[in-house]
């Protein structure tokens, strides 16, 4: 059994190391793939409990993001098909939406982040894993796996609806004169 012990705390110290390195990250991504604070956290500890079991799976260690990105993606998706997920809720509470203002863009980033909120979720995380993450065309669909096509495709589709949607005080080169 002192085998297992000795097997079991290496893989506990690799996971809690990997953790420390990237959950804040991972966290954010998986906050622009839901738009919402609480499912990402949701999405983002189903896919940890999933890389934890497939730990000694995954060979290539480098590819560790990229594993738990396409969780991450394919969890985001399996809530979109939920039915209980499209139904309205009535509530007597208002959530809290004030949003933070970031001082150096003058709240311009969550505003554009707003718009991106409105794509559909496949769109959005096109957009999610190029422009956030910074991932190849290749990459983005390695990670959400669909052809290299389609990534062009939907991300084509989606620049032309954050184009469409953005408001004009957030096109780049505008900027208020009165200041």
């Amino acid at each position: 059994m002192g085998g297992t012990d000795t097997r079991r705390e290496r893989v506990d110290a690799e996971f809690t190391a990997y953790l420390e390195a990237r959950q804040g990250a991972l966290l954010r991504t998986a906050y622009l793939l839901t738009g919402d604070r609480h499912q990402a956290e949701d999405v983002l500890q189903t896919a940890l409990a999933k890389l934890y079991l497939s730990w000694d799976k995954v060979r290539d260690r480098e590819a560790l993001d990229g594993y738990v990105r396409r969780i991450l993606v394919n969890e985001t998706t399996s809530l979109w098909r939920r039915p209980w997920k499209r139904r309205e809720r009535a509530t007597d509470a208002l959530p809290d939406t004030a949003g933070v203002e970031e001082r150096y863009d003058e709240g311009q980033r969550a505003a554009v982040w707003e718009v991106v909120s409105t794509l559909p979720p496949k769109a959005r995380a096109v957009v999610v894993l190029r422009y956030y993450e910074g991932l190849t065309e290749s990459e983005t669909a390695d990670v959400l796996g669909v052809s290299v096509g389609t990534v062009k495709s939907q991300g084509s589709r989606a620049m032309g609806l954050l184009r469409d949607r953005t408001p004009g005080h957030l096109a780049p080169g505008s900027r208020e004169e009165e200041r």
